[in-house]
């Protein structure tokens, strides 16, 4: 028969006893016990605190009871902090590891675009949207709907005019534009972004090449005879405003159509990377000015109170429409990329060579945040769908945005970009101009149901 062999608290309290002489029927015993120690000598290995659960041989084996005989009387006394606490070894419950916040793995539930999570199941669920609005001429402005937007990528189109591809996803707003036509660079946002794309219309050669693409499906446009009533286009006319400025489109209605069409499926465009913390060696930059060399030029601002950069457009203040505020941005990125003239690819309405952004491989970036400036690398490591733009420091690491919108400027050459730590002389103008724009989030004006595809009007853009 077998028998556990208990070693209790009072035995480890024994061996605190350094005086005391312990022994087996009169007789040395062969295991001696250093406080809290597994002795080197003992066949026996006993852990503090912890009962001994080893099986020894029955009770015929077992060594009488022993006798202790103290040599010594202790004269300390126990304290109750002598008490044993059994603590679980760290090993035993380790923490988890953080997910990391972009640039090609995000935590469940996060939108790619913002780092921040999905407002709601509708968003996550629906399709990334790519709106294009106009910016030119000043009349267009302000438009509506830029500060709902998920991401903001501004361009050339021609001749130093600027047009946007706002990218929705959080958000739903109802009344966004005026929209434009489709350019050549929204042949590589849309699949960067596996994005829905919305457009009034483009020139011929260029709409051939997006009907052409093997996303073309995902392309929602007048232009195609995606109407009003069933795809959210229409038309508000205006006061002095030109019939092709009067162009707006309802966010929801477009998901609508995307989701009887089939193609409205909520995935991922992976790029970014995201951290709260700025990271370190960035240099304070509060005024960054960007000019187009010809009709547009852009002056963003840092406002420490709110963290965010205002913009001015032309020595203006920049205003929604939709909401009233002056557009704004958490984050400003701008690239250096090269850019060729394609007189192949007439554009009509400006009676110019398409412009083609070559919007592959690499080349220099700048990252405004947090009132500081860090300058790196974009790269496009493919051109497969979902591989968006990533923003990298020279040896490889990502550039941390913060949580939350941004705005993508494309320029030929960063050396059109001026910093300042001082602002420029522009908040006395936005105080005068923002008393003249009035928030209008419900439009009264009645929309137009005629098919954009039935009308094709040309504008020319340059006196």
């Amino acid at each position: 028969m077998r028998k556990p062999v208990t070693i209790t608290t009072a035995a480890v309290l024994i061996g605190c006893f350094s005086a005391l002489a312990m022994t087996w029927n009169g007789a040395a015993s062969q295991d001696v016990f250093a406080t809290n120690t597994p002795s080197a000598q003992s066949g026996l290995a006993f852990a503090t605190n912890t009962p001994d659960s080893r099986i020894v041989e029955d009770d015929a084996t077992l060594p009488p009871t022993p006798t202790l005989t103290p040599s010594l009387t202790p004269t300390f006394t126990l304290t109750p902090t002598f008490t044993p606490t059994i603590t679980a070894s760290p090993t035993q419950t380790p923490s988890p590891t953080a997910t990391p916040n972009g640039p090609r793995i995000y935590p469940d539930g996060v939108n790619p675009l913002t780092g921040q999570p999905y407002p709601s199941d509708e968003a996550r669920e629906r399709r990334n949207l790519i709106i294009k609005i106009s910016n030119f001429p000043p009349q267009v402005r302000p438009q509506s709907g830029l500060n709902q937007a998920d991401v903001v990528w501004e361009y050339e189109v021609e001749g130093g005019v600027t047009r946007f591809a706002a990218i929705f996803r959080s958000q739903m707003p109802s009344h966004v534009g005026p929209v434009r036509s489709g350019r050549l660079l929204d042949l590589e946002l849309a699949p960067m972004y596996e994005a829905l794309l919305a457009y009034s219309g483009a020139s011929e050669p260029v709409q051939d090449l997006l009907l052409g693409q093997p996303w073309s499906l995902n392309v929602i446009s007048p232009s195609i005879g995606d109407n009003c009533r069933e795809a959210g286009f229409c038309r508000f006319p205006g006061v002095n405003m030109a019939f092709e400025h009067t162009l707006y489109a309802d966010t929801s209605v477009i998901w609508d159509r995307a989701t009887r069409r089939g193609v409205n499926t909520g995935y991922r465009a992976r790029g970014f990377a995201f951290s709260e913390e700025p990271d370190a060696n960035g240099t304070p930059v509060n005024d960054i000015y960007l000019n187009w060399y010809g009709q547009t030029d852009a002056r963003w601002q840092y406002d420490p109170a709110t963290t965010h950069y205002v913009r001015f457009t032309e020595g203006v203040a920049h205003y929604d429409r939709l909401d009233g505020d002056q557009v704004w941005t958490d984050n400003l990125v701008v690239i250096e990329v090269p850019h060729e003239d394609r007189p192949d690819l007439f554009e009509a309405e400006s009676r110019s060579a398409s412009q083609q952004i070559n919007l592959w491989d690499t080349g220099r970036a700048y990252l405004f945040r947090d009132g500081q400036w860090y300058t790196g690398l974009w790269r496009r490591r493919d051109r497969e769908p979902g591989t968006a733009l990533e923003l990298l420091y020279s040896n490889g690491a990502p550039m941390m945005m913060e949580p939350g919108r941004t705005w993508v400027s494309v320029v030929r050459w960063l050396g059109d970009v001026v910093t300042d730590t001082v602002y420029a002389d522009v908040p006395a103008t936005s105080t005068v101009r923002a008393a003249t724009y009035t928030a209008t989030p419900s439009p009264t004006a009645g929309p137009s149901q005629t098919p954009e595809a039935t009308l094709n009007p040309t504008v020319t853009l340059h006196p």
